[in-house]
């Protein structure tokens, strides 16, 4: 398989690279969609729904206390690391994230576009001024001392199953600047990406030869859109991913499997000089 791939590069040259969920997989963090696309547990926190209702975003902090200290230790696998090697071998236009987990960037990676935000940021609602999601835990847990107590099975993107606790007891601090509501500096279900990062990321599209998406299913319009005008424009689209994904119909190579064997495997082949830019 990694020498299909590494055909794909050695063709087509300077890759613009929307990675998923699938990526982080390997480091601890879980999954939302299993490999025919479907949600593998209850759908992630609704935009709209945290901004309106106080009792959304107790449930959502209570549980975010209890699987950020997990998230934040997880560390960049072989497949982060390999996506790193192929930038500073000039083989990649820029890597388009999904992803809010920053390992891409702790990997090495420079030219990446969060188009999701970072979950290591906070910002308030109101008046949007930002701060480090671990200060935000330390005035958590001195609100909740109880939750220091509790453990949970991790859930994606630093969230937990959390059953033992009534959320409606939860106290969140508000903003140290207004008093406003803060919350996470991701794009939640149903919220808009920013428009910013919407154009950085198809500037790069342009300027790339071709598209390689990793552990992804697309199921998701922020990213899909990438690869329908990729399709669009001409330009030739790999997919590695276990299972099905929303753009299966317009790929010219799918690879189902492990992203982080693959790509270093592939990597290797550069390493020995089997491949070089075109």
């Amino acid at each position: 398989m990694s020498a299909e791939l590494v055909e794909f590069i050695a063709r087509h040259g300077r890759i613009f690279a929307l990675t998923g969920a699938g990526l982080s997989t390997a480091s601890g963090i879980p999954d939302y969609r299993d490999e025919q696309g479907n949600w593998k547990a209850r759908k992630p926190m609704d935009y709209r729904d945290f901004v309106a209702r106080h009792e959304a975003r107790q449930r959502y902090w209570s549980r975010s206390s209890i699987g950020w200290p997990r998230f934040r230790r997880a560390v960049p696998n072989r497949a982060h690391r390999a996506l790193a090697a192929f930038e500073n071998l000039d083989l990649l236009a820029a890597t388009v994230t999904q992803n809010v987990d920053g390992l891409q960037q702790r990997a090495g990676s420079r030219r990446v576009i969060e188009l999701h935000g970072g979950l290591d940021r906070v910002e308030c609602l109101q008046c949007a001024a930002t701060s480090a999601r671990e200060t935000l835990q330390r005035r958590l847990l001195d609100a909740n001392p109880e939750l220091a107590q509790l453990s949970a099975r991790m859930a994606p993107d630093g969230d937990a199953e959390l059953d033992a606790f009534d959320a409606g007891e939860m106290r969140i601090p508000a903003c140290r600047d207004c008093g406003g509501i803060l919350k996470p500096a991701v794009v939640f279900f149903g919220e808009a990406v920013p428009a910013r990062r919407v154009e950085a990321a198809f500037a790069a599209l342009r300027e790339a030869r071709a598209v390689l998406v990793l552990g992804s299913s697309l199921m998701v319009y922020s990213g899909f859109r990438f690869v329908r005008e990729a399709a669009r424009l001409g330009k030739p689209i790999a997919v590695v991913n276990r299972g099905r994904t929303r753009a299966d119909e317009f790929v010219d190579l799918k690879l189902e499997a492990d992203c982080g064997e693959v790509l270093s495997a592939a990597l290797e082949c550069l390493d020995t000089g089997e491949v070089r830019s075109a």
